[in-house]
């Protein structure tokens, strides 16, 4: 059991309050992640921060998709995996795409099969990966922005399901139809 605290607009840190007040500006709630990182007012600033650029950078909403999910599912991230199947959705990214990357099982597009390879690459590897896998990822179209993007997505996510695994963050209620498993 987790001693972790959910933290609201009333009992939070005064310097995480604005923080939880942008929360509900962009998801028209509080998610437990956030509420979690409350306690520390730097983290969740900095998670806020990273996830518009992630939003911002370079990739589509597939790719960012794809970026996102690989690196959750690796993690074994209970929370995150559902919460991006519902951003997934809200982007309009094909729910085939979501449901592979949940399941672990080939892209049928064979560019966004070589970003979740990447990808994986990068998180099992700490970022160190051959040349050979940085040329097959150049040759599906992609760029060394986009590689760098990945880099900056796995900061985001490495805030996000390092936390939830700390805290057993509980899934929030619109996000328990997505509840996942690895």
């Amino acid at each position: 059991m987790s001693d972790f605290e959910l933290y609201n607009l009333i009992t939070a840190p005064n310097a995480s309050k604005p923080l939880l007040e942008n929360s509900i500006k962009g998801f028209g709630m509080v998610p437990n992640l956030h509420a979690v990182m409350a306690e520390s007012p730097a983290l969740l600033e900095a998670y806020q921060t990273l996830h518009r650029l992630a939003q911002d950078s370079s990739l589509n909403n597939e790719e960012l998709t794809v970026v996102w999910q690989t690196i959750n599912v690796e993690h074994d991230c209970h929370y995150c995996v559902p919460a991006h199947t519902a951003i997934a959705n809200m982007m309009n990214v094909d729910a085939e795409i979501t449901e592979a990357l949940r399941n672990q099982t080939p892209l049928k597009s064979g560019k966004l099969e070589t970003l979740r390879q990447t990808t994986l690459l990068m998180v099992r590897n700490r970022g160190v990966i051959e040349q050979a896998d940085v040329d097959t990822f150049y040759a599906a179209g992609f760029s060394k922005q986009n590689l760098l993007d990945i880099v900056l997505v796995l900061a985001q996510k490495i805030m996000s399901n390092f936390t939830n695994h700390l805290a057993a963050t509980p899934v929030d209620e619109p996000f328990n139809v997505f509840a996942w498993k690895k």
